[in-house]
């Protein structure tokens, strides 16, 4: 019944995934047409780096709140779980994270709120990255957005360890739930930033391997490009009724990229970007899935004697 269930959730998200996808086809065909294959691979590389970055920030989260996962199993729990990103509603991630994890270990509580920790983790980490980045390659591209970082004060006080851990212990008396056995710590907190920053860089290198073939690049176009996205996904991430920031990401994204492209422009770049994104979560997830399958069947063939 599991596994059914957990077939019918993969099919689904694949579905809307591909939905996405081809309701654009034309727009992302001509988008594409204007790319060279090296610039498609690179961004792809870069988009799964920057996933890679994602997971090792709820990895370290999940860990500092007491249930450490061994690398591989993590990856498989975080990527196939968040596919559940493409299905309109925003708790399809989180409860197939919690029910995967559970077959871990994981306690649903600890599932949970390693999830949503890793939410403004990214929100935070990509405000600051993105303020300063477009400051520093382009000074005036972030005024029209001040508003948006009116959050990071706010944020910087969620994250102080105290402030989260009374949050998260009042969130789940609310629910009925029990308290967290171990409480988030600041080093914990630093770490999951640390990934999360690497991640958004990343997001930057995968953006900026795009505009490269539409005649922008240099080191200051690369730091714009950081920015640009990380910008972008933040206010698709605070977007929650949409699955996976569809649309919204792409609209602020042609925003800020107006002062170095045409408008035609930046809707290609912009739907590149989402198709690179979902297929790199594609490959994420069936590269997770695939290892920690491996894995299984290694232990198995090592419990029955068989070869490995």
């Amino acid at each position: 019944m599991k596994r059914l269930v957990r077939v019918a959730f993969l099919v689904i998200a694949l579905g809307f995934g591909a939905w996405a996808v081809a309701r654009q086809w034309d727009d992302v065909r001509a988008g594409f047409a204007r790319l060279s294959w090296q610039a498609i691979a690179l961004s792809l590389v870069a988009v799964v780096a920057a996933l890679g970055g994602g997971m090792m920030t709820w990895r370290a989260l999940l860990a500092d709140l007491g249930s450490p996962l061994p690398f591989r199993s993590a990856a498989k729990v975080f990527f196939v779980g968040q596919l559940g990103k493409y299905i309109p509603g925003s708790l399809w991630p989180v409860l197939a994270q919690m029910e995967m994890g559970r077959e871990l270990g994981v306690p649903r509580s600890r599932s949970a709120a390693a999830f949503f920790l890793t939410l403004p983790v990214q929100l935070g980490t990509g405000l600051v990255i993105s303020g300063v980045t477009l400051a520093a390659a382009l000074p005036g591209a972030a005024v029209p957005y001040a508003w948006v970082f009116l959050l990071i004060p706010v944020l910087a006080v969620v994250f102080e360890p105290r402030v989260i851990n009374a949050i998260l212990g009042f969130g789940l008396r609310k629910l009925g739930r029990d308290p967290l056995e171990r409480p988030l710590t600041r080093r914990g907190m630093l770490t999951a930033m640390g990934w999360a920053l690497l991640g958004w860089t990343a997001y930057g290198l995968h953006l900026a391997a795009i505009v490269r073939d539409f005649g922008l690049s240099g080191v200051s176009m690369i730091v714009f490009s950081v920015g640009a996205f990380a910008l972008s996904w933040c206010l698709g991430i605070m977007t929650f009724v949409v699955p996976a920031g569809a649309g919204v990401r792409e609209v602020a994204m042609v925003a800020v990229l107006a002062p170095v492209l045409s408008q035609g422009q930046a809707i290609a770049v912009a739907l590149c970007s989402r198709i690179v994104i979902i297929v790199g979560d594609l490959v994420c997830a069936g590269a997770a899935g695939f290892a920690a399958r491996r894995d299984v069947g290694s232990t198995h063939n090592q419990t029955t004697g068989k070869p490995v």
